[in-house]
């Protein structure tokens, strides 16, 4: 198995994300439509948070029958991006390893890893499941 191969060679770049100031309702379409779990947040172009398909779960009226222009409504009533943001996020800079990626996932507490560069600008963003595909590659 190869060893020290860059994070840079595995992330989506093409990232999906939301700014501060936009609504909730946007995060959720966008987790409804694209086939996404985490949502990164980012003031400008820095990266100041994550919110995930859970935590927008923990907030959604549609097991109770609701549609989903009324969710969207409930939601940017009720809440903030910044509300429903993690704010104590795991990163990996651009520069650090594939193995640096799985040593910092392997115990299953969270699931993505947002790439960031000098600036803490969002560049990337690496899951479980890039890992996982990367490792079959190697078989």
């Amino acid at each position: 198995m190869k060893r020290n191969v860059p994070i840079s060679s595995i992330m989506s770049t093409d990232i999906f994300s939301v700014h501060t100031g936009q609504a909730p309702s946007e995060v959720r379409r966008l987790l409804a439509e694209r086939p996404l779990h985490h949502v990164p947040v980012v003031s400008g172009r820095t990266l100041v948070g994550l919110i995930s398909a859970t935590d927008m779960l923990k907030l959604s009226f549609q097991a109770y029958g609701t549609d989903a222009r009324t969710v969207d409504a409930v939601l940017d009533n009720q809440f903030t991006i910044q509300q429903i943001m993690t704010t104590e996020l795991v990163t990996l800079h651009r520069s650090r390893t594939i193995r640096d990626a799985a040593e910092l996932l392997k115990d299953g507490s969270f699931h993505s890893l947002p790439i960031v560069d000098d600036d803490d600008a969002l560049v990337g963003i690496v899951t479980s499941t890039d890992i996982i595909r990367y490792h079959l590659e190697q078989y």
